[in-house]
């Protein structure tokens, strides 16, 4: 096969030139430059992928402290319930025992006070008895004009009098 290609016919040592320099360069840009271009893909992919998926973990992170920091908070509301519940008992039980100790002294108080006024009233009552029975016999006395302590004390006038119902 012989083909005549007249003015394109390349020469042998120009064609083995081109085609030595065309795999060295394909060498050298396999080598070198394609390397380089994925890391520079590589880099801006991480420079803008990466930070998508970098801010996406940072949010996940962010939203599951927030979450624990929410639990947190619950946790602590229920046991500020359970604390303020606890107190709110003691309370009522303090008062209630309060209320009972000031019931028992104000009885207490009250059974002193009765009988003490009983006894006063007991006193004053024997008191007035013995002033109305002098005063009874004084006066007889001045109506019949002699004293008559002696026969009311002898007959025991004032005491039937106030035995008498």
């Amino acid at each position: 096969m012989n083909i005549d290609l007249g003015p394109l016919r390349p020469e042998p040592f120009a064609l083995a030139l081109g085609l030595a320099l065309f795999f060295l360069m394909l060498w050298m840009l396999g080598g070198h430059v394609f390397p380089r271009i994925e890391r520079v893909l590589a880099e801006r992919r991480d420079a803008t992928e990466g930070r998508t998926e970098h801010a996406e973990a940072v949010r996940t992170e962010a939203e599951a402290t927030k979450d624990a920091g929410l639990r947190e908070l619950a946790d602590a509301r229920h046991e500020a319930a359970r604390i303020r519940q606890e107190y709110a008992e003691r309370g009522a039980a303090a008062i209630a025992l309060a209320r009972a100790e000031g019931t028992r002294d104000r009885d207490r108080f009250l059974a002193a006070g009765h009988a003490r006024i009983t006894a006063d009233r007991a006193e004053a009552s024997d008191r007035l008895r013995q002033d109305v029975g002098e005063l009874a016999v004084t006066l007889a006395g001045r109506v019949v004009g002699e004293p008559v302590h002696a026969i009311a004390a002898e007959r025991r006038t004032v005491d039937r009098f106030f035995e008498a119902p």
